[in-house]
């Protein structure tokens, strides 16, 4: 099968089906209207002010030279959302991620939270970050079951502002979650195609997938975009969700985001086990 030149397109309404069809051929999509402009409009406000706080480059993602040259030597990273704007619990409660998220993940885990909901502002004149696979976090997992790893994380790259290809849209390499080898990953060689976003949209794409940041080509202008991923319970996060809220602050969330972020028990079955994520030895149970 020829690779896709452009990534499929389709509305917030498109039946989950076949989102799910898609998703799984090429491992990632655009879902146009995913969010509604006011929660856009809310989280790029609060999210432009911290901005103007962060020194570019600043983020500690990884380690090492190598761990600089990941997160961008002019490109804005935050996380703890929820800190900002309650914007950020009404993403969480997207009915329409969380349809795809149920259908992608609930295979292998009881349930799933959020891996990190986190700011990615590329600055001006920054280079394309390497292509890489968010599931590869867990990489003693992934290595031992490729190329037959089931899923377990889920990502969505959302526009704040329009993003083009000339700002440094997402780059990703259609059907990468389907190659036999994980050896090839971060070549200059392999053809790409950007993940062009207006506010409220969304690239949905698999863990198994290859992708990375582009390069921002302008003189004076930001890409403004937040990356917000889920994963297996099962697994660690990215970042410390359950130390970043207290059990007072989500008092009025939803139990979805108070499961999304840790301040819920964890309950394996029916794939066999205890309950897990305890506290004083009891289940923090939904109302």
């Amino acid at each position: 099968m020829a690779t896709p030149t452009a990534l499929e397109r389709r509305p917030a309404t498109t039946p989950v089906e076949e989102t799910l069809r898609i998703l799984d051929r090429d491992g990632g999509l655009i879902i146009e209207g995913m969010f509604p402009r006011a929660v856009i409009d809310a989280m790029r406000a609060a999210t432009d002010e911290r901005a103007e706080a962060e020194i570019p480059g600043a983020a500690t993602q990884g380690l090492g030279e190598d761990g600089k040259g990941f997160v961008g030597a002019n490109t804005v990273r935050f996380s703890s959302l929820g800190t900002l704007t309650p914007a950020y619990f009404e993403m969480l409660d997207n009915e329409v991620f969380a349809a795809i998220a149920d259908a992608v993940l609930l295979p292998t885990c009881g349930s799933y939270w959020v891996n990190t909901g986190q700011v990615m502002y590329i600055g001006p004149g920054e280079s394309a970050q390497v292509l890489h696979r968010d599931g590869n976090n867990w990489w003693e997992f992934v290595s031992r079951t490729w190329p037959d790893s089931p899923e377990i994380t889920l990502s969505m790259m959302i526009g704040l502002d329009e993003v083009t290809e000339e700002l440094g849209a997402t780059r990703v390499v259609p059907g990468s979650h389907r190659w036999e080898s994980l050896e090839r990953w971060g070549d200059d060689d392999l053809e790409t195609v950007p993940a062009e976003l207006g506010p409220g949209d969304a690239l949905v794409y698999s863990g198994q997938v290859l992708h990375g940041g582009g390069a921002n080509q302008t003189a004076d202008q930001w890409r403004r975009a937040m990356h917000l991923s889920v994963v297996a319970g099962w697994l660690t996060p990215e970042e410390s969700n359950p130390i970043d809220y207290t059990t007072e602050e989500l008092a009025q969330q939803s139990p979805r985001v108070q499961r999304l972020l840790g301040h819920r028990s964890y309950d394996p079955r029916p794939l066999r086990g205890g309950g897990l994520w305890l506290k004083h030895a009891r289940a923090i149970e939904e109302n």
